[in-house]
């Protein structure tokens, strides 16, 4: 089988069993990695698929109630990080991927390295977790000074930055702000080191909090960053700001948020409250 038989099946997706954009595109760029990296065979530019249509769906957003009773059922490390996502934010991957270094408890702001886009940008550091903050940080400390006396404590640093700097590796500052409990191994340079948390700890806890609380909506993660932007919107903040710190490309990116604000669909009033 070749590119028609391809075409045929990913269209056949699309048209017969109603798959969604990104299931339709899963399953093509699986099957031409299969044919490029097992099978060897080199199949072409595959023309004329059909496309399954993208639907657009509006985000997920917590009311400002229903995100102090998810707090009320967040402690610890969960806590902190749901704290940077709604308080400044972030995505979780961002939160999780924050060196020491790059936390400004003087300025109230976060550097949020190499976001969405490859980009840098400042993010609000809340003023309400700073102490709670602080003490993580003084345990993360004392975990690396024992890793430290151990015969461990270094870290994997970005692009080439252990070749120019061959100690900073081992320096506090370029330390993950919430390092795992155990350590993994490189394959490649052999460097032991502990790696931030996973993204499941944090997506089961937020995932337990909600069920809790008894928000019946469909939320994660990533709804807190939603919600943080849609509430920033209700309480008059520009737009544009609102983008910058978001890390927008595209202003049209950020307005979908003005749909989901607490005015009603598109900022009207509905007639029968007139009545």
């Amino acid at each position: 089988m070749g590119a028609e038989e391809i075409k045929a099946f990913i269209n056949n997706l699309a048209t017969n069993h109603h798959v969604s954009a990104s299931t339709q595109n899963q399953a093509l760029q699986a099957v031409l990695f299969l044919y490029k990296n097992v099978l060897e065979k080199d199949i072409g530019w595959i023309k004329e698929i059909k496309r399954a249509s993208r639907i657009k769906h509006l985000p997920v957003v917590f009311s400002k109630r229903e995100i102090i009773k998810i707090f009320e059922n967040l402690t610890g490390v969960p806590r902190l990080v749901v704290s940077l996502l709604y308080g400044g934010g972030l995505r979780l991957s961002e939160a999780l991927r924050l060196r020491i270094k790059d936390i400004d408890f003087d300025h109230q702001q976060i550097i949020v390295r190499d976001g969405k886009g490859e980009k840098d940008r400042y993010a609000v550091l809340p003023f309400s977790i700073i102490q709670d903050f602080k003490d993580h940080l003084n345990n993360v400390y004392r975990l690396h000074k024992k890793d430290l006396a151990n015969g461990r404590g270094g870290t994997k640093l970005p692009y080439a930055l252990a070749n120019k700097y061959p100690n900073a590796s081992k320096e506090f500052g370029w330390q993950y702000a919430f390092p795992a409990e155990k350590f993994i191994k490189e394959k490649e340079t052999g460097l032991i080191y502990r790696y931030h948390i996973h993204e499941s700890t944090i997506q089961r806890a937020v995932k337990k909090a909600i069920k809790k609380a008894g928000v019946n909506k469909p939320g994660s993660p990533h709804t807190f960053r939603h919600s943080f932007a849609t509430h920033l919107l209700e309480a008059g903040t520009d737009i544009r700001t609102i983008q910058e710190l978001l890390g927008h490309s595209s202003l049209d990116t950020t307005m979908i948020y003005t749909h989901v604000t607490n005015k009603g669909a598109f900022g009207v009033q509905s007639p029968v409250d007139t009545l």
